[in-house]
C-alpha cells in the first residue's frame, strides 16, 4: 500500500448497491441457501456493479452522497479469471475524493474492498468522472454512468432460499432481480443485453483499521 492509500485510512462507507450481470436470473455465481455458486452461465461474465455511498469517510475526508460505478468483465476459464474493468466516478466529487474512492474501489487502501472484489482485478482499462445517476428504489432499480454504462427496469426474481453475493458481502443478503436492458459501451468493455440478471442489496464496507 502506498503512503497515499495509507493516509486515507480508517475509511468507511455504507449505503446501497445494484448489480447486473450477463447471466440467466438466478445468477449461478451467487451462492443460495448456503451453497456455493458455480460457473457464469455462458462462461464469460460480463457486469455492471452501483454503489451510492450514503455514509462514507476516509480519515478527515468526508464521501457521503457520492455515487460509484464499475464495469468489467472475466472469463471462467482463464487462469485467475482476472477481472478487466472500468471504473467511473462521481462528477461532483473534487481531487481528493476521487482519489480516495479510486483507491478504495480498486482495493488499494486495503479493507473490504480488497477482500471482497478487488483482489480479483487484474486490469484497470480507465478511471473516468461521469455523471451518475442511480436509482436503487426497490424494484426500480436504474444505473446511468453517461453514455458509458446504462442498466434500467428491474424484476423481482422469486427464492424460496437466501441468495448473497461476495462483493457486498454474504452478511448481506439480498434480491435477485431481471433486468430489461443493459449496455456497457467503453471499448474494449461492449455489450448490449436484455433479460438478464441484477442483484440488490446493501453494503458497509470499512478499512482494517476502522
Amino acid at each position: 500500500m502506498s503512503s497515499a492509500a495509507a493516509a486515507l485510512i480508517p475509511w468507511r462507507l455504507s449505503g446501497s448497491y445494484f448489480e447486473a450481470c450477463n447471466c440467466e436470473a438466478i445468477c449461478p455465481c451467487r451462492p443460495r441457501g448456503g451453497r456455493r455458486g458455480g460457473r457464469s452461465t455462458f462462461g464469460v461474465c460480463d457486469f455492471a456493479l452501483s454503489w451510492r455511498i450514503l455514509e462514507g469517510r476516509a480519515a478527515r475526508l468526508d464521501l457521503s452522497g457520492l455515487n460509484v460505478v464499475l464495469a468489467g468483465s472475466y472469463e471462467d476459464d482463464e487462469p485467475g479469471s482476472p477481472w478487466r474493468v472500468s471504473l467511473y466516478l462521481d462528477e461532483r466529487a473534487g481531487e481528493e475524493q476521487q482519489y480516495a474512492l479510486t483507491e478504495i474501489f480498486l482495493g488499494r487502501a486495503g479493507g473490504a474492498t480488497l477482500r471482497n472484489f478487488a483482489r480479483l482485478i487484474g486490469e484497470v482499462y480507465a478511471v473516468r468522472p461521469a455523471l451518475i445517476e442511480l436509482d436503487h428504489s426497490s424494484n426500480a432499480q436504474r444505473i446511468s454512468a453517461e453514455d458509458y454504462v446504462t442498466v434500467r427496469g428491474a424484476e423481482p426474481v422469486d427464492s424460496d432460499e437466501p441468495i448473497t453475493c461476495a462483493i457486498p458481502g454474504h452478511d448481506h443478503p439480498g434480491q435477485e432481480l431481471r433486468t430489461e436492458f443493459q449496455r456497457v459501451a467503453d471499448p474494449p468493455l461492449a455489450w448490449e443485453l436484455r433479460g438478464r440478471c441484477g442483484f440488490a442489496t446493501d453494503f458497509d464496507y470499512s478499512s482494517d483499521e476502522s
